[in-house]
C-alpha cells in the first residue's frame, strides 16, 4: 500500500507539474459542454411504431397498411396493449405509439371527432420530433384519400401528438448527458495511455522495471489519478448543464456516478493496454483515434443504433460506450432506476475485467 502510495502521489506531482494538464481538465469539459450541443445534429432511420388499433374498422386498417408500408417505419408487432406498447416505449424497443381510439371512423365526420394519439419517445428529440412529423403526414395522407372517397370535407385536428420524457424536443437535452462520455473517452483514455507512452520515451519506465514494484501495482498507481480526474470532469459537465441549460438529472446521482466509475474504469484500462502495445507516443494516438471514431460513430452518440444497418447494430454490443450512453439518457432524462437498466451496468462491469486484466498482462516488466 505504501508503494502504491507513493506511486500515486508521484503521478498527480506530474500531472500538476504540466502548465498545460490542470487547465485542460476545466476548460475542455466546459468548452465541450458549451459547443457541442448546438452544432451537433442526426439522421433519422427506421422508427420504430406501435399501432394499437381500438377501433378495428376499415379505416383503421386502412391506416395500419399505410404506416407499414412507408419506408421511414418499422412496425412493431408485439404491443398488444396500450400498457405494452408504453412498456417498449419505455426500454426503446418503439420510438413511438400510434393509438386509433375505439369509434373513430364512426365519429370521423362528427363535430367533435375521436383524434388518433401519437406519443412519441423525444429523449432522442431528433428522432422523437421527425418521427412523429412523417408519421403525421402519412396518416394525414390516408384520412384525406378517405375523406375526399367519402365526399366530405375532412375535419381538423384529427391527430394529437404528445412528446414524452423531452416535451419541449430540445435536442441539447439528448446530446449533453452523451456528450459526458468523450470527455471520459478523451481525458481518461488517451491521457492515462500517452501518460505511459511519454515514460517509455524519456526512460523513466525503466527506473520503474528495476525497483520491486509489482506490474500490477504500478498500473493502479497510473490509473487511480485518472479515475479522480474523470469524476472531477463529469462533476464540472453536469454542473455546466445545470447552470446553462437547465437541465438536471430526473434519476439517481448515484446511479450516473457508479456508471461514470465503472466505465472509467474500463476505458482508462483499455488506454493503458493500448500504450504497453506501443512503443511512442504516435503508435499510441493512432490506435486510440481508430477507436474513439468508432466509438462515436457506433456507440449510438450521434446516430441512432437503430438507424444503422443490421451488421453494425450487432457489432454495438461490444463497444462499452453504448451501454453508458443508454445509462446517462435513461436517468438524465427518464428517471430510470438502477433495477430497469442493471443490464448495462452489468455490461460494463464485465468491460472493467476485460480492459484491466489486459492492461496487467501486456505490461511486461523488464529486470
Amino acid at each position: 500500500m505504501r508503494q502504491l502510495f507513493i506511486l500515486i502521489q508521484k503521478e498527480f506531482t506530474q500531472i500538476f507539474r504540466n502548465p498545460f494538464l490542470p487547465k485542460l481538465f476545466i476548460i475542455f469539459p466546459v468548452m465541450i459542454m458549451l459547443v457541442m450541443p448546438w452544432v451537433t445534429t442526426m439522421d433519422v432511420r427506421n422508427v420504430g411504431v406501435a399501432i394499437i388499433d381500438e377501433d378495428g374498422s376499415t379505416l383503421s386498417r386502412r391506416i395500419s397498411s399505410d404506416v407499414r408500408a412507408a419506408e421511414y417505419f418499422t412496425v412493431n408487432d408485439e404491443a398488444t396493449t396500450l400498457d405494452k406498447a408504453h412498456s417498449l416505449l419505455e426500454d426503446c424497443e418503439v420510438d413511438i405509439i400510434l393509438q386509433i381510439p375505439k369509434n373513430f371512423e364512426r365519429n370521423i365526420t362528427s363535430v367533435e371527432p375521436e383524434k388518433l394519439d401519437i406519443s412519441a419517445n423525444a429523449v432522442n428529440a431528433t428522432k422523437g420530433s421527425l418521427g412523429s412529423q412523417y408519421l403525421v403526414q402519412t396518416i394525414g395522407s390516408t384520412l384525406s384519400k378517405y375523406m375526399s372517397e367519402q365526399g366530405v370535407q375532412q375535419a381538423s385536428d384529427l391527430i394529437a401528438v404528445q412528446n414524452r420524457y423531452n416535451p419541449t424536443l430540445n435536442y441539447r437535452h439528448l446530446m449533453i448527458p452523451a456528450l459526458m462520455i468523450m470527455l471520459l473517452i478523451l481525458i481518461c483514455g488517451f491521457m492515462s495511455a500517452i501518460n505511459i507512452v511519454t515514460e517509455k520515451e524519456n526512460g523513466t519506465i525503466e527506473q520503474i522495471n528495476v525497483t520491486p514494484v509489482g506490474k500490477f501495482t504500478f498500473v493502479l498507481a497510473k490509473l487511480i489519478p485518472f479515475w479522480i480526474i474523470g469524476l472531477f470532469v463529469v462533476t464540472v459537465a453536469m454542473f455546466v448543464a445545470l447552470v446553462v441549460y437547465g437541465l438536471a438529472p430526473l434519476g439517481s446521482l448515484w446511479n450516473i456516478y457508479l456508471a461514470t466509475i465503472l466505465f472509467i474504469l474500463g476505458f482508462s484500462g483499455f488506454g493503458v493496454a493500448v500504450a504497453n502495445l506501443s512503443d511512442n507516443i504516435q503508435q499510441t494516438m493512432f490506435v486510440m483515434f481508430f477507436f474513439v471514431i468508432i466509438f462515436m460513430y457506433l456507440s449510438g452518440l450521434l446516430t441512432p443504433i437503430s438507424s444503422m444497418p443490421e451488421w453494425a447494430q450487432k457489432f454495438t454490443v461490444f463497444l462499452p460506450p453504448r451501454y453508458y450512453i443508454e445509462i446517462m439518457r435513461s436517468v438524465y432524462l427518464k428517471g430510470t432506476t438502477f433495477l430497469e437498466i442493471w443490464h448495462n451496468f452489468a455490461a460494463l462491469g464485465v468491460f472493467v475485467i476485460i480492459f484491466n486484466l489486459l492492461a496487467t498482462i501486456t505490461y511486461k516488466k523488464q529486470v
